[in-house]
């Protein structure tokens, strides 16, 4: 009998262990790089925007943050471990499972206790890196010389400090609890905690650090209830922010004894680690708890239940009081001027006399209408794109402030087709080229915009000026990335605009600084990595004095130098000293102020111009407009100024980011000039006064005077939005740009509601065109609270008049038919005549795929009163009686004959206006047929662009309607 040895196990291959390491080695390398990459093209782009600090910035904050949370959880996790180790009874009898457990856990006793500490600290410091901003704001926070009402407390405790200690608090116990588990986990495993024949046995080492840890984590809760005395300030409440009487009386007093009651909890663990009786901090820790029931839960309760509701108006109100006052302060509309206004409702000749300077201001130019005639009648190719809506603005023009209607020509790349190849795309369609600029108070005779500046090339007011530089290398729908420049001396290839003829071309070649350099190897593959695209490293035509432009979009620019800041969501366009640029105004916002009630951004600025942004930080309850931030659409230089150097937010940021932001007193006399009140601060401070426009508490308690934004009129389920003008209040010396929103009763809808006017608020947004010098009147705020004997119709109201006017629906019923859609444009509001007066513009466009729209008419209403005119200037004399004792934009227009009739109606819709009864004889029918031919014929002609053709369909169908009218038809 013969006996064999069992084979050896193969030993395994070092080949293939070579091969293994090395491709993890190479994997690593790559990922590496593609992370390198990443950070390097950050580093370009910031460094050549000379922001660079702002990034080093960053970075140095989250590895800082990230090396004290990986520290402050990793040691003490480590040194737990360590110490229940090193401190474990050397000769304890353990039971047979707890040796089994041993013999599982010994081979990994090292790795386990590096690994645990290293496993935590990983995930403690991506947690605490994440606050590097709250930790920044703390050690740079500065003193707002106001209190709360409650504390005493200068309010940066609560903007600064309180998070910071919030969040410290919260990772200091996170910290304590794991270690608490690690330690028991580690003293049961090697024997100084036994359990066992209903008895804990603890070794006295295990005992100590036991003890210290709970008594540590209790001392820890002790300050998180002292810390919550002062979050009441910041909580939201039944009715308000911040603490009410059960609060003041029961909530804040339970948590200081709490506190109290906490800090003895843990001097009593502390005692336990050195005498080993449990007995005591046990029995004072049900007792904590206990007590937490009652005076957190149950004291409240009853303060709540039996003394606050039954007499709450009297206990509340000094406290709806202090709400009232700090929420006014917070959003900056404490100073607002409340102007008790009985508004006349009857109208009378040379009733707008006084007001003729605000008369001739009136815009009739709907930015969110027009957008489509800009882009037929100025966009020349189809690779150009003007912005839907437009933006407002104003020039001077011949000394006189005209109120405009601005957009850029920026280029649309999905409108190249089989021509979007990388080189089209990235080396020759570059920029867009040109502004146009139309005025908003007045239109040509053919219903279009009158244009200031205009055309390829561009001609007009702003291109006579020397120096004025029309290409747009940065705006909203730049490319994602270009290449541009050229040595001295080289062809151009960038596409300037295609000429009239389609032969020759303007081209240019970047001049500017504007992106990173990609003329070297490495920088080209830098590039080639972060945009995917390999042509960007074999590409010819890039040479050593190629810049790579991208994250174009004036937003993205500003968000990534100042990001901090929460924007404005309608950026928009000027000429400043001869150059575009894109004005973007930036917000330091907060949750913690004290007293103030809380409003949702996004909600807040949702319109129907402006569909519900998403911000990091939604809930706010404190917002200034701290900076004014400048793009330059040809260079893409960005440049912060403070524009409320008083901001303690503002402030502390720059602390953070210092030399980043320029004082006010560097912006250009030229630049204030386009300078103007933000449209989101304005939505959200018309947010919060539908309820805060009060005064006294009682009222706020009642809530019997609570109001609401109307809705658009044209959009039903979306809020009207504010609109600029420029205008005089009732208060002020004379007409300044401005904006304003109204104001009607809030209901919950159903037949209840009530579409009446009862408050229009308007904010002064005229900066003044001194250099660096803000004037005294910009932002302030002036509110009409409409007297209740005057009822003045609401815009839902009048949107209603004008639709039930017989007279003008049955006007607008012959165009609607065939292809053309009549569009009803933004209806305006003005404080004109001792009244409020309603200017809604009328266009007609065609319903096919050429969108032409023509402004045909002009509704006008002044109290129930109301007329319909070919222009503005037709329809205020027709509504004051044949004269309105002013002159409007469009007083010198002569509109071409169109279908529309001219008619007024007085007294109450519905029962005025011109139209007789209809005739069937059968010239009438024959007439009536050959006007339904000729507007077929017109929209033909309008969706064809063949504008002869239009014009003879456009003269047929007037001779038809006259023929009816005279028939005695509509």
């Amino acid at each position: 009998m013969t006996s064999t040895s069992a084979p050896k196990p193969a030993a395994p291959s070092r080949t293939r262990r070579v091969v293994a390491i090395t491709l993890v080695v190479i994997a690593v390398l790559i990922v590496g790089f593609f992370l390198f990459a990443s950070l390097y093209a950050d580093w370009l782009w910031y460094s050549q925007l000379g922001f660079l600090r702002v990034l080093a910035t960053q970075w140095g904050g989250r590895a800082v943050m990230f090396l004290i949370g990986f520290l402050g959880m990793a040691v003490p996790v480590w040194l737990v471990i360590q110490l229940a180790y090193r401190l474990r009874p050397v000769y304890a009898r353990l039971s047979s499972q707890l040796d089994r457990y041993q013999e599982v856990v010994e081979p990994l006793r090292r790795l386990a206790m590096w690994g645990i500490p290293i496993f935590f600290g990983f995930f403690a410091g991506f947690a605490a890196s994440a606050q590097w901003e709250t930790t920044a704001l703390w050690l740079n926070g500065v003193k707002t010389l106001t209190t709360d009402p409650q504390f005493h407390l200068d309010t940066g405790f609560y903007l600064f400090a309180l998070p910071f200690y919030t969040g410290l608090v919260g990772f200091a116990s996170a910290t304590l609890l794991v270690c608490l588990l690690v330690s028991a986990v580690v003293t049961y495993l090697y024997g100084s905690v036994r359990i066992g024949q209903r008895e804990l046995r603890i070794s006295k080492a295990a005992r100590i650090q036991l003890a210290v840890i709970a008594g540590l984590y209790i001392l820890l809760q002790a300050v998180s209830l002292w810390l919550d005395r002062y979050k009441t300030m910041v909580e939201p409440g039944d009715r308000i922010t911040g603490p009410g009487y059960t609060e003041v009386n029961a909530t804040i007093p339970g948590q200081t004894i709490l506190a109290v009651i906490a800090l003895i909890v843990a001097i009593l663990f502390f005692v336990t680690a050195f005498i080993g009786r449990w007995r005591y901090p046990l029995v004072a820790t049900a007792l904590l708890i206990v007590s937490a029931i009652v005076l957190g839960v149950a004291y409240p309760w009853f303060v709540t239940t039996v003394q606050v509701k039954p007499n709450q108006l009297a206990l509340e109100k000094p406290y709806y009081q202090r709400n009232l006052v700090q929420t006014k302060l917070a959003y900056g509309v404490a100073g607002m001027q409340d102007i008790a206004y009985k508004a006349a409702t009857d109208a009378q000749a040379g009733q707008l006399r006084a007001d003729a300077a605000t008369t001739a201001q009136i815009r009739i130019m709907d930015p969110a209408i027009i957008s489509p005639t800009v882009k037929q009648l100025e966009q020349y190719r189809s690779y150009y794109q003007f912005k839907d809506p437009l933006d407002v603005d104003r020039y001077d023009i011949g000394g006189v402030s005209q109120d405009t209607v601005v957009s850029l020509r920026e280029l649309n790349m999905e409108q190249l087709g089989a021509g979007a190849s990388w080189q089209n795309t990235t080396l020759v369609y570059t920029h867009g080229y040109g502004m146009v600029v139309a005025k908003g108070t007045d239109r040509t005779g053919d219903g279009d915009p009158v244009f200031l500046e205009r055309g390829i090339p561009a001609s007009g007011f702003l291109t006579n000026e020397e120096n004025f530089e029309p290409r747009v290398y940065f705006g909203e729908d730049s490319p994602e990335y270009s290449i541009v420049g050229a040595p001295k001396g080289s062809p151009p290839v960038e596409l300037d605009y295609p000429s009239s003829n389609g032969i020759t071309e303007s081209k240019s070649t970047f001049q500017g600084n504007g992106g990173p350099n990609v003329g070297s190897f490495f920088n080209r593959l830098i590039y080639a990595l972060k945009f995917q695209s390999e042509q960007i490293l074999f590409s010819d035509n890039i040479t050593d004095k190629s810049q790579i432009l991208y994250d174009r979009d004036p937003l993205t620019r500003v968000s990534k130098a100042a990001p901090y800041l929460t924007l404005d969501s309608d950026p928009y366009p000027t000429v400043v000293d001869g150059h575009i640029v894109w004005v973007v105004d930036g917000y330091t916002t907060s949750a913690n102020y004290p007293y103030s009630a809380t409003v949702s951004l996004s909600q807040a600025i949702a319109d129907s111009n402006n569909p519900a942004p998403r911000y990091t930080l939604d809930n706010i309850n404190y917002i200034r407009n701290s900076v004014k931030a400048t793009v330059d659409a040809y260079s893409g230089k960005v440049t912060l100024y403070s524009w409320d150097s008083q901001d303690p937010l503002l402030k502390a940021w720059q602390k953070v980011y210092p030399s980043t932001i320029k004082p006010m007193t560097d912006m250009s006399g030229e630049l204030m000039s386009h300078v103007r009140y933000p449209t989101d601060l304005f939505k959200v401070q018309r947010a919060i006064l539908g309820t805060y426009h009060v005064t006294s508490a009682q009222s706020f308690y009642q809530q019997d005077n609570l109001w609401t934004t109307p809705n658009d009129p044209q959009k039903p389920d979306r809020l009207q939005p504010p609109y600029y003008l420029t205008m005089q209040m009732p208060t002020q010396p004379s007409p300044e740009f401005s904006m304003f929103s109204t104001f009607i009763p809030k209901s919950n809808g159903g037949e209840t509601a009530r579409n009446v006017l009862l408050g229009y608020l308007a904010v002064d947004s005229n900066a003044g065109d001194k250099a660096g010098e803000k004037r005294s009147d910009y932002g302030k705020l002036r509110m009409l609270e409409i007297d209740a004997a005057s009822t003045v119709p609401g815009p839902g109201q009048v949107q209603n008049m004008f639709d039930s006017q017989p007279s003008v629906s049955q006007f607008l019923n012959l165009l609607k038919q065939g292809q053309s859609a009549v569009l009803n444009g933004n209806l305006l509001t003005l404080p004109l005549g001792g009244g409020l007066i309603y200017v809604q513009p009328v266009f007609v466009q065609s319903s096919g795929e050429t969108k032409l729209p023509k402004l045909q008419k002009v509704l006008v209403a002044f109290g129930n009163n109301v007329a319909f005119e070919d222009t503005l200037d037709q329809a205020l004399n027709a509504l004051f009686g044949g004269n309105s004792g002013a002159a409007a934009g469009d007083s010198n227009t002569t509109p071409t004959p169109n279908p529309l009739p001219s008619s007024s109606a007085s007294s109450t819709p519905g029962t005025g206006g011109s139209g007789g009864g209809t005739s069937n004889n059968a010239e009438y029918q024959a007439w009536l047929k050959a006007a339904q031919q000729a507007m077929l014929d017109r929209d033909a002609a309008m969706k064809a662009g063949d504008w002869t053709a239009y014009g003879t369909a456009d003269k047929a169908l007037t001779d038809a309607v006259q023929h009816l009218i005279a028939l005695g038809g509509p």
